[in-house]
């Protein structure tokens, strides 16, 4: 019986050296998206209970002020999605919104994809919204759907969008 066939980056190879191979298929730690780590090569982690998806929330964004957001597509299947609105003023870069929402899904076994961003004027005395603007990193979100998201959780607002940068 001859030795298994081993990898090294997509390479295959017939002995082993220094620890730097591995069976064919099989990923280190790093190498898989970050859902995928700790599961045994081929296998993928359970998925978070049905329903679980709709339990995240479509919008969360600060109280008030003018901020950055990001629209963000939540995956839990390939056919089961669902749109989400993040936004807040501490955020000096899109990319820094992405960088807390995604680890937090990804521990509930959600996978992330940023569809866009721009900003936000947030008054809540006056119960209005405005969506406007772009992100430099993600370019610009569908104002038309952040929106329709922000109409849903803000019932009692006038909410508009326009392309303005400013």
């Amino acid at each position: 019986m001859s030795a298994p066939r081993l990898c090294v980056f997509g390479l295959s190879v017939g002995s082993r050296s220094a620890g730097l191979l591995w069976p064919r298929g099989h990923l280190r730690g790093w190498q898989r998206p970050l859902a995928l780590r700790g599961a045994p090569p081929g296998r993928r982690p359970a998925m978070a209970a049905a329903g679980q998806l709709s339990s995240v929330a479509e919008v969360e964004i600060d109280p008030d002020g003018t901020f950055k957001y990001i629209l963000v597509r939540v995956q839990q299947e390939a056919d089961k999605h669902r749109d989400i609105v993040r936004g807040t003023a501490a955020a000096e870069f899109h990319n820094h919104i992405f960088e807390k929402v995604n680890p937090e899904m990804e521990k509930l076994g959600f996978v992330c994809k940023c569809l866009g961003g721009g900003k936000i004027e947030h008054n809540s005395k006056e119960k209005k919204i405005r969506v406007f603007g772009l992100s430099t990193g993600y370019g610009k979100a569908d104002h038309a759907v952040t929106v329709e998201l922000l109409k849903r959780a803000y019932k009692d607002y006038e909410i508009s969008w326009s392309d303005d940068k400013k």
